[in-house]
């Protein structure tokens, strides 16, 4: 028996907003989040500027004791930690250290990196032979797992609790890995979501690739450009996004608001063949991806009312385009509306594709298409495949059923998650 998936709570730490109110309000207005940071002027970055969360320091009492903070320095393991407990009390859950453990909830939770400014205190500690000084949160706040093992402990989870780690494929790859957990029976609930550190640790090897934008140091908001034709490089990003998935049958028999369904996806890789390489995508595998998430959730290419696009604003985003046309068999005006979270948060690599669910996912829940800032002269070879008007610079309010998300990772690993509209 395949069981069916859906949504029944939501957390995210974005650029733009933490917290869904301040979310959701902030993608429907098209605010940025993108400041200037002068730490990475002095570290001579080309790329100043970038999208960080906002918290305070009461807001992560909120969250984690004053015990567990002590010597806590993991940016990504702190948003990964509020996203999931929001949306695990948004489910209708409560968070108590006291609860009985489920064997029914799980958590896969993923990440790029994690603790690189704990790891980077750590080793100017050992090169001044000061293990002894080293504390005893280093281990969970750099291992790979740090994530996923914080969250199941603060929730008392006793199915699978792990992480995965698919560079900005990651996030999606999370949910579809839960989704397949349910929908077989393994578990009732899963904990979904991915999160990424912010910083010059993370980010300096993208300035070094010269992927990054240079270009508007001065004009911040302006800087992540994706599908327009002055689109210099992305910007980066950071934050976290978490939802919890659930078997149908369990929402309906405790009641849970429903914020919509899970159809399926699909995984898989270009295998760095033909024009695939470790940073660019292979054309043939990102579209069959796409078509193979179809197939599997049995939708046709016209079911298809809005993409969330990888789109990251680099020279890749006229090959996404195309991927998309011809793997949904649809162009110019018959195309869906397409639009990228990034112009308004960055690309917050292993977070992504989370959180750009979580926007997908409020699409549905509650009718609109969120618009494309900094769009205004689309990218001629984009203009050659689809209409402009399918690339909304202003809020729709349009009625929308199905929504897809689909990430393209380096290595040449594609995911893809198709979510549809829950009417009672």
């Amino acid at each position: 028996m395949k069981h069916r998936v859906v949504i029944t709570g939501m957390g995210v730490v974005a650029p733009n907003g933490v917290g869904l109110t301040e979310f959701t309000k902030a993608i429907k207005n098209g605010t940025s989040g993108i400041t200037f940071h002068q730490n990475l002027k002095d570290l001579d970055f080309s790329c100043c500027i970038g999208g960080i969360p906002t918290i305070s320091e009461e807001k992560k009492l909120e969250y984690l004791t004053p015990l567990q903070l002590r010597g806590f320095n993991s940016s990504g393991i702190l948003y990964g930690c509020i996203a999931g407990m929001d949306a695990w009390k948004d489910a209708g859950f409560l968070v108590d250290a006291n609860s009985e453990l489920d064997y029914d909830s799980g958590t896969i939770f993923g990440t790029g990196t994690s603790g690189v400014e704990k790891f980077r205190e750590a080793i100017y500690k050992l090169d001044n032979k000061e293990v002894k000084r080293l504390g005893s949160t280093v281990v969970v706040q750099t291992m790979a797992s740090g994530i996923s093992a914080f969250l199941g402990g603060i929730l008392g989870l006793g199915n699978q609790v792990t992480t995965n780690s698919s560079a900005c494929t990651t996030g999606t790859e999370a949910i579809n890995m839960g989704f397949d957990r349910i929908q077989s029976g393994k578990a009732k609930r899963m904990l979904v979501g991915s999160c990424s550190d912010d910083g010059p640790y993370i980010w300096g090897g993208f300035d070094a690739m010269r992927v990054m934008t240079y270009k508007h140091n001065d004009t911040p908001t302006q800087g992540s450009r994706p599908m327009s034709a002055s689109a210099s490089g992305f910007v980066p990003g950071s934050g976290a996004g978490a939802m919890v998935l659930e078997s149908l049958e369990s929402a309906l028999e405790r009641n849970a608001p429903i914020y919509a369904e899970v159809l399926g996806g699909a995984l898989n890789s270009g295998g760095q063949r033909k024009e695939g390489s470790m940073t660019a995508p292979n054309p043939e595998a990102v579209q069959r991806c796409i078509s193979d998430a179809l197939i599997n959730c049995s939708i046709s290419e016209e079911d298809i009312d809005v993409i969330n696009g990888h789109l990251t604003a680099t020279s890749k985003d006229s090959l996404e385009i195309e991927n998309w046309t011809k793997a949904l068999n649809r162009k110019g005006i018959d195309f869906p509306y397409i639009n990228s979270l990034k112009s308004m948060v960055g690309h917050c690599l292993a977070a992504a594709g989370s959180i750009e669910s979580v926007a997908t996912i409020l699409q549905l829940k509650e009718q609109f298409v969120f618009p494309n800032i900094n769009c205004e002269d689309v990218h001629p070879e984009i203009l050659d495949l689809i209409h402009e008007e399918k690339i909304p610079r202003t809020v729709l309010k349009k009625e929308i059923n199905i929504a897809v998300k689909a990430s393209f990772g380096f290595g040449d690993v594609n995911g893809c998650i198709l979510f549809k509209r829950f009417i009672d």
